[in-house]
């Protein structure tokens, strides 16, 4: 089946991923910092299902622009990875700067670290009957290392570690999301959606095309080729399986981290299932690379969109154009940020801007499909728990 739209990502002189180096000229900015760090993703639909975004951070002063895309099973053209892989770059990303972070405050020292982490959701029921929720599994995190911690002291401290995580407080207080909605310009109350007390978001479409890198000097995203199989229950694997009218599915995204020589940390997605291509993101939270919590932010964005063209393109609905403004708050890392305490974090926010000739209804609609069946903010939804294995080397 032919990919859906054209492969503007492939066609971009730009690279995939940078350093926005004139984010202030572009009137870019994060949001207020409430928690520890706010960061503001702008994402804008390209074709078909790619999509490009603006990750803006309070406390690091960074702006930085990705891309996603999608593989065979959505009819992408495969340039980018998909939205699920930063959720899962970012969230092993946390959890090795944390587990680096209290090392260094307990006097542990850590002669090797190596993370594997699964992360699963589920897609059941109908988009024509509108019963189509996507929902999240508790994910599964193997680590590797070596200290010299007996195992019921590792144990606690590997624990300790991943609650310290940022990301911790949105697996574990059931945080429902807000949204503010408009259609062609005009503001539109939202329907089942929670909707957000305050001021719309100007749309943000104006700064796209003219953000420029700054070279980083290395690749920030690298195609590895195909991810090696492994049995999913419920997996996928057939061209188009994602637009399916009814789906009773189990996804599994996968990332493992290392730490290079140079400190960064190499992240290398696996797309189990659906199955598909491997990439390699790159984190650094010294400017080098994205922090852990643009990669979140960006795939949180990234997964809410998809939702709205998997809908539209089901459907036949008119949307050439949508956008995104969301705003995530989360708490210090409990080791990186020095707190001692649980990560937290804010429920998300999002403005949502759509063009479309259908009606205020349907716009509505739409909204409320794309929260519905949106894997992230479903992992937002539902009180989650890392399940921890621990392999000494």
């Amino acid at each position: 089946m032919k990919a859906i739209g054209q492969d503007l990502i492939s066609a971009s002189d730009k690279p995939a991923f940078f350093r926005v180096g004139n984010a202030a000229a572009l009137g870019i900015s994060a949001p207020d910092n409430r928690l520890g760090d706010g960061l503001r993703t702008a994402v804008r639909s390209l074709s078909g299902f790619q999509k490009e975004a603006l990750v803006s951070s309070a406390k690091t002063g960074e702006t930085w622009r990705f891309v996603s895309d999608e593989g065979p099973y959505l009819n992408g053209h495969d340039a980018a990875c998909c939205p699920l892989a930063f959720l899962s770059c970012g969230m092993a990303a946390s959890y090795a700067n944390e587990i680096r972070a209290l090392g260094q405050i307990r006097g542990v020292e850590i002669r090797h670290l190596r993370l594997e982490l699964d992360n699963f959701y589920t897609m059941n029921g109908s988009m024509r009957d509108r019963t189509m929720v996507g929902g999240a599994e508790n994910p599964e995190l193997l680590i590797e290392i070596d200290c010299d911690l007996d195992d019921a002291a590792l144990n606690q401290f590997l624990l300790d570690a991943t609650f310290a995580s940022p990301l911790n407080g949105l697996m574990r207080g059931r945080v429902k999301s807000l949204f503010k909605l408009s259609k062609n310009g005009a503001p539109l109350t939202t329907d089942r959606a929670l909707e957000l007390d305050a001021p719309h978001l100007p749309d943000p479409d104006a700064g796209f095309e003219a953000a420029s890198p700054v070279d980083s000097g290395f690749a920030l995203l690298e195609k590895v080729g195909p991810t090696p199989k492994k049995e999913v229950a419920d997996g996928t694997s057939a061209q188009a399986s994602s637009l399916s009218d009814h789906q009773s599915r189990r996804l599994n995204i996968g990332a493992i981290a290392t730490l290079r020589d140079d400190g960064i940390l190499s992240l290398h997605q696996m797309q189990y299932s659906p199955w598909g291509t491997s990439f390699r993101l790159l984190s650094a939270e010294d400017g080098r690379a994205p922090s852990a919590n643009a990669l979140i932010s960006a795939g949180i964005g990234f997964c809410f969109m998809t939702q709205f063209g998997r809908f539209v393109s089901m459907l036949n609905l008119d949307l050439p154009s949508y956008r995104i403004v969301q705003d995530t708050h989360f708490s210090l890392g409990g080791a990186t940020g020095a707190t001692g305490k649980p990560g937290a974090a804010d429920p998300i926010e999002t403005h949502v801007f759509l063009q479309t000739s259908e009606t205020d209804q349907t716009a509505q609609e739409m909204l409320d499909i794309s929260e519905q069946t949106c894997f992230l903010h479903a992992f937002c939804k539902t009180d989650l728990k890392t399940k921890l294995r621990v392999r000494r080397t």
